[in-house]
C-alpha cells in the first residue's frame, strides 16, 4: 500500500526554528515518553488510542486486546502514526493572540505488523515491563510472563519510516 507523501514531506516542520533535528535526541525523547498516541486508518476514517509503548532503539511496540479496532485496522492498513508530548509552561499574554504553552512532541510515522514468533513477543512484553518498572526484575519480585499470558494479547512492532520533532521554549522572565 502506497501512500501520497515522501519521507521528508511526512516530516516537515513549517517551524524550523522549533525543530529537532538530531536523531540521538529524538531517540532520546521516544525512551523517555510515558504514553504514545497511535493513529490508524481504515476506509479514509482515521482512529487514535492511547496506549503504553516501548522504543528498542529501532522499533516501537505496544500490545492490545486480541480482538478490537486496532487488530482489525492494522490487519487492513499497517500504515500507523504516533504522537509523544510534554507540555511546559502556560504562556499568558497581553493580547489574546500571543498566548501560547511550551511543549515537545514527537510524531512517528511507520508500518505496524502483529508479532508472530513467541521470543519476539515475550521480549517485546518484558521491554514493556522492564521500561515501567524498571526496579522489578521476573523471577524475583513477579512470576515471569507464561506463554498463556503471552498469547492472550496482540504485540505489534512498528516498523519505523520517518520522524520528526520540535520544541518551543519561552525565556523565562526575571
Amino acid at each position: 500500500m502506497s501512500h501520497p507523501f515522501s519521507a521528508q514531506e511526512l516530516t516537515a516542520i513549517r517551524r524550523t526554528d522549533r525543530a529537532i533535528t538530531d536523531d540521538a535526541e529524538i531517540a532520546d525523547l521516544l525512551r523517555q515518553a510515558d504514553v504514545c498516541r497511535i493513529a490508524t486508518s481504515v476506509n479514509d476514517q482515521p482512529f487514535i488510542s492511547a496506549n503504553t509503548f516501548w522504543y528498542d532503539g529501532e522499533r516501537i511496540f505496544f500490545h492490545t486486546a486480541k480482538e478490537g479496532r486496532t487488530l482489525t485496522n492494522v490487519r487492513q492498513n499497517p500504515r500507523v502514526c504516533l504522537e509523544v508530548d510534554w507540555r511546559g509552561r502556560w504562556l499568558p499574554a497581553k493580547t489574546a493572540l500571543d498566548f501560547s504553552v511550551e511543549y515537545t512532541g514527537v510524531v512517528v510515522f511507520g508500518r505496524a505488523h502483529l508479532l508472530e514468533d513467541p521470543v519476539e513477543k515475550e521480549r517485546a512484553l518484558q521491554g514493556l515491563l522492564d521500561k515501567y518498572f524498571p526496579d522489578l526484575k521476573p523471577g524475583i519480585d513477579y512470576r515471569p510472563i507464561t506463554p498463556a499470558e503471552r498469547d492472550q494479547t496482540a504485540v505489534f512492532a512498528v516498523e519505523i519510516e520517518a520522524w520528526s520533532a520540535k520544541r518551543k521554549v519561552a525565556p523565562q522572565k526575571g
